[in-house]
């Protein structure tokens, strides 16, 4: 596929250097020219200095055999003008980043449709999404539902105690009959492991599972989770995310919000209708503990400052807050903060990958999750007629090694994918994949009529 990608945010990069690698042709266009000299001298990235609102830099770009274009700079509006102006140069499909809320109303939704973008993303809306689910389902780490929660992709960490610690894939089929889930990915160390039967789990690892809802109780128990009923919600951070994280939480919990910018703070109060909006620092513990930190039954930091984020999560982890989840946007950090305690890591980057990725698949893709944790991928399929996931089961298929299907959807039931299943068109199918396999699984649901 030829993508284009304009703009020089961390997303844009992270998108580039992720498509890049997988047998796309990607160009990246932005304006600063030391910027995409760094990223030449570490990439294969086809690199255009300029600004993406000039027709000559579009067309310099070869957006009339563009398949896509995703706009990421850090200005909704130029993402806007550039999408409007690649789809009139002959762009397949245009992809707008938006942050200002003012842009996503379905009226504006509507309107930009008409004058060429496809989709418009909204990182900070994906993330208080997310965080919202969590705090709905708190015993995991990460939760993703397919199809109306027919199946659910959690990530639950092995405590000390776990049934599951010293015993292989195979023991627990063995010991338990009939199981509504299938671990998918244990990640250990920072490394991934697509799980086969001798392999052992062992206490700390983070493993992915898909589930039936059945069969969630039953694999908590087993990782030694216990789930807990949360009434009071502490938001750290009143910027996009923090906003859309309280407007939809308030309805269901008592939230706290800090914001420190006293102006932002007073325009909050007059947006939220049921929270309360606390202009402070969250990082001043004699403040926390007026606010009554130690009642909390969750813990949310989204600032803007990563680490300030994971100090006041450890904060909070300190005075017995029971979930605590935490922006943090430097990719390196991300596996250090949850092995010291944070929860649950949110990444604005990752959130918007996953939103984006499904459209540079040839095979029809219903949902996608990108996991935060680990670099890796988790898709949801459509099957289609002669395609070659339809023609053999599971177990006798060439299906890339590293990928794992998860589960099956058919006729609105969740299945627990088994070696002797037998995929039909029409089924929607969940698979966990890592980068280096996308292209193979996207070949296997590609349909040959």
């Amino acid at each position: 596929m030829n993508i284009i990608i304009t703009g020089d945010s961390e997303v844009a990069l992270h998108l580039a250097e992720l498509l890049s690698g997988e047998n796309h042709n990607v160009t990246l266009v932005a304006p600063d020219r030391d910027f995409l000299k760094l990223i030449e001298s570490h990439s294969d990235l086809m690199t255009i200095v300029g600004d993406s609102t000039a027709i000559p830099v579009l067309k310099n770009a070869n957006s009339r055999r563009a398949d896509l274009l995703i706009s990421a700079h850090y200005d909704g509006r130029i993402n806007l003008l550039t999408a409007i102006l690649a789809k009139k140069l002959g762009v397949k499909k245009c992809i707008a980043k938006v942050n200002e809320p003012e842009y996503l109303t379905e009226e504006c939704k509507k309107e930009y449709k008409e004058l060429g973008i496809d989709y418009l993303v909204s990182p900070e809306k994906i993330a208080a999404g997310e965080i919202t689910n969590l705090l709905t389902n708190t015993a995991a780490a990460e939760i993703f539902d397919f199809s109306d929660n027919k199946l659910s992709l959690m990530l639950v960490k092995l405590e000390e105690g776990a049934p599951v610690i010293g015993k292989s894939l195979t023991e627990i089929a063995s010991e338990y009959k009939d199981l509504n889930y299938r671990a998918v990915s244990i990640h250990r160390r920072a490394q991934t492991i697509i799980p086969k039967g001798d392999d052992v789990f062992k206490e700390g690892d983070l493993a992915y599972v898909v589930t039936k809802p059945s069969g969630i109780n039953h694999l908590l128990e087993l990782s030694g989770k216990k789930p807990f009923e949360i009434k009071n919600v502490m938001i750290v951070g009143g910027g996009a995310v923090g906003t859309h994280a309280a407007a939809s939480l308030e309805k269901k919990f008592n939230v706290k919000l800090f914001e420190m910018n006293t102006d932002r703070a007073n325009q909050l109060t007059d947006e939220l209708q049921n929270t309360l909006v606390i202009n402070g620092d969250a990082r001043n513990i004699n403040l926390l503990e007026s606010e009554s930190i130690s009642s909390m039954d969750a813990f949310v930091a989204v600032t803007n400052n990563s680490e300030t984020n994971i100090l006041t999560s450890l904060l909070a982890r300190r005075y017995g807050v029971k979930k605590t989840i935490a922006l943090v946007e430097n990719i390196d950090f991300i596996e250090i903060s949850q092995s010291i305690g944070i929860d649950t890591i949110i990444n604005k980057k990752l959130a918007t990958a996953s939103y984006i990725i499904r459209f540079t698949m040839t095979a029809e893709v219903i949902s996608t999750k990108c996991l935060t944790s680990i670099d890796a991928e988790v898709f949801e399929f459509l099957a289609k007629p002669g395609s070659p996931i339809t023609k053999k089961p599971i177990k006798k298929l060439n299906f890339p090694k590293q990928a794992i299907i998860g589960g099956v959807i058919r006729e609105n039931e969740g299945y627990i994918a088994r070696g002797d299943m037998q995929i039909q068109a029409g089924d929607k199918v969940v698979v966990f994949a890592l980068p280096e396999a996308f292209h193979g699984v996207d070949k296997m649901f590609k349909s040959k009529a």
